[in-house]
């Protein structure tokens, strides 16, 4: 016999839960009680309940495991709402437990009320509002099954006060199964579909694989590795699928869309065969979708059936788990079938010519300042393309997806469809915490890392020696070079003007800072700072405040017409 309370942590205890991401309030103190008296699950305290969602986030995105947060009720749970949407736009599965007023006093405006099922309606795939503590068990089994199942996504449970009550008592028992008769996702492709897909692949000429997130969540990066080297394809990436197909490999082509590489765009235009495995066909890939890959075939494997035609129309559509459908895809190739390698040298051939139009150059001169591209190019030297990776949003990003290698999945974490500042702190104590074996590197910039920077009081209670390597240019990069190149150089309220001493900073929170201003020490300063294996190390790294990050698609155009540097255009 249990209390609400009690059978919520042990219900979470039975799921297998590791660590709960939160911060107490009055609505969940009873929860909170329960957890103190049990020893399975680890509670992390965050500072701001925001930087607790997005710790659960990368929890996932890093373990493939599903991530929990904790929150009390009104501002304890809209302070989450940012995390909740930003999983949601990266289909990371995460359950939600928001503390509620009791039940006799919602719609009251009581103290601490928000309906926090109807603020996040928009950004989960479900929500629960508990209505009797006998509920809680089934309630979140079925919550883990939906955030897990299908396109992975945010589930919330509204718990009332009056349902976690200790004087309370009901029988226990978690179930072994749940069906949810209205959510059944389809895992296993269409076989005619799987079929006319892999001879629409063995007739292509100018073929390219197009990779994103669903590889990882389906964990099907084998699989995706094996019909590339199989069929000699090139394979390009989304912002998401970074590290789906080894950087290194001789058949990646990098990422592709807005600030993709030249060579990606440009084999995606002229493909005749694109065949697009767990990517969403979002606008920052596409550019204008009436002039997207005008003569592609267009084969598109996804979970989510809303996904498929939903902006640019897939000729053969399969819906299905990815790692399933391209299973079957091997098994129909076999070991003899072969793309005609005359046609595919031909286009090797081209691809190649691309390459060495651009291949990711840049203005080397330092007489402006550090390059941000040299320091992570020299981070991924000192590293050895080993570290895990995350990055908040803006040049920076962009600087992070294009040049560190990414030879596995789940070394990259990012906001991609939400692209929320703030992120990478959090993102980076979640993977240290996970993976305390590896090194792991939040690159961000002095706008982004103010979000959340509270959080290294929460790095120091836990231990979390993360590296923090800040691109400091002194003003919202991405926003500024939007500025220069689209209103005539008015920059508008993107200058930092008054940014404190960061190694001040870390200091005063105990952990070590580190000020980079000089290219030529730069290397040795890096190598430094990442030594130090069991420091927070704030890296702050003084960079040519006029750089941009090409190369750029013209907007409203096709993936083939790019700025290639300041002045310079396809």
């Amino acid at each position: 016999m249990l209390s609400g309370a009690e059978m919520l942590v042990q219900s979470l205890t039975d799921e297998g839960v590791e660590y709960i991401f939160g911060y107490p309030g009055g609505a969940v103190l009873h929860i909170y009680d329960a957890l103190f008296q049990q020893d399975n699950i680890e509670h992390i305290l965050v500072r701001h309940e925001q930087a607790a969602g997005h710790m659960a986030d990368a929890y996932s995105r890093t373990t493939g495991n599903t991530g929990v947060v904790l929150a009390t009720s009104g501002p304890g749970a809209t302070n989450t709402v940012t995390a909740i949407a930003t999983a949601f736009m990266d289909s990371v599965p995460m359950v939600v437990i928001s503390g509620q007023v009791p039940s006799s006093l919602i719609g009251e405006d009581a103290f601490q009320e928000t309906d926090m099922v109807g603020v996040s309606r928009p950004i989960v795939k479900h929500s629960f509002q508990v209505r009797h503590a006998s509920e809680i068990p089934l309630i979140v089994k079925k919550a883990f099954y939906i955030a897990q199942s299908g396109r992975p996504g945010p589930v919330v449970i509204d718990v009332p006060k009056d349902m976690t009550a200790p004087s309370e008592k009901y029988a226990y028992q978690y179930p072994k199964d749940v069906f949810v008769r209205s959510y059944q996702p389809s895992v296993k492709g269409h076989s005619g579909q799987i079929k006319r897909a892999v001879e629409t692949l063995l007739a292509a000429k100018r073929p390219v694989v197009y990779a994103g997130g669903g590889v990882i969540w389906s964990k099907a990066h084998e699989e995706l590795r094996d019909i590339a080297h199989r069929l000699n394809l090139p394979v390009t990436n989304t912002l998401m699928g970074l590290g789906t197909f080894p950087g290194s490999d001789r058949q990646f082509l990098g990422m592709l869309g807005m600030h993709g590489t030249y060579e990606a765009n440009m084999t995606m235009h002229h493909a005749d065969v694109i065949l697009a495995v767990g990517a969403r066909f979002d606008d920052r890939v596409t550019n204008n979708v009436k002039k997207f890959c005008p003569n592609a075939t267009i084969i598109h494997i996804d979970i989510d059936p809303a996904s498929i035609s939903k902006t640019i129309f897939a000729h053969i559509p399969i819906v299905g788990d990815v790692k399933s459908v391209l299973s079957d895809m091997l098994s129909i190739i076999g070991e003899d079938k072969e793309l005609e390698q005359h046609a595919l040298l031909d286009w090797w051939s081209q691809i190649n010519e691309w390459r060495k139009r651009h291949g990711l150059r840049y203005d080397t001169d330092t007489k402006n300042g550090i390059k941000p591209q040299n320091v992570v190019q020299t981070l991924c030297k000192i590293t050895e393309g080993n570290a895990i990776i995350t990055s908040d949003v803006g040049q920076h990003q962009m600087f992070a997806a294009l040049y560190y290698t990414y030879n596995e999945p789940r070394q990259w974490l990012n906001s991609g469809g939400l692209g929320t500042m703030g992120v990478g702190l959090p993102y980076a104590m979640a993977a240290k915490l996970v993976r305390p074996e590896r090194d792991v590197v939040c690159i961000t910039g002095e706008g982004s890392i103010q979000m959340n920077i509270q959080e290294l009081s929460t790095c120091l209670q836990y231990d979390l020696p993360v590296k923090i390597l800040n691109l400091n240019n002194a003003q919202l990069g991405m926003v500024k070079q939007w500025q220069d190149m689209l209103y005539e150089g008015r920059h508008a309220h993107s200058y930092m003007n008054s940014l404190p001493d960061f190694v001040k900073l870390a200091e005063s929170y105990g952990h070590v800072g580190i000020k980079i201003t000089d290219p030529e020490k730069m290397e040795e300063q890096l190598a430094e700072a990442m030594a130090m294996k069991d420091k927070l190390v704030f890296i702050d790294v003084y960079v040519d405040r006029n750089e941009h990050v090409y190369p750029m698609q013209v907007a409203g155009q096709t993936m083939r017409d790019m700025w290639l540097s300041k002045g310079e255009r396809t």
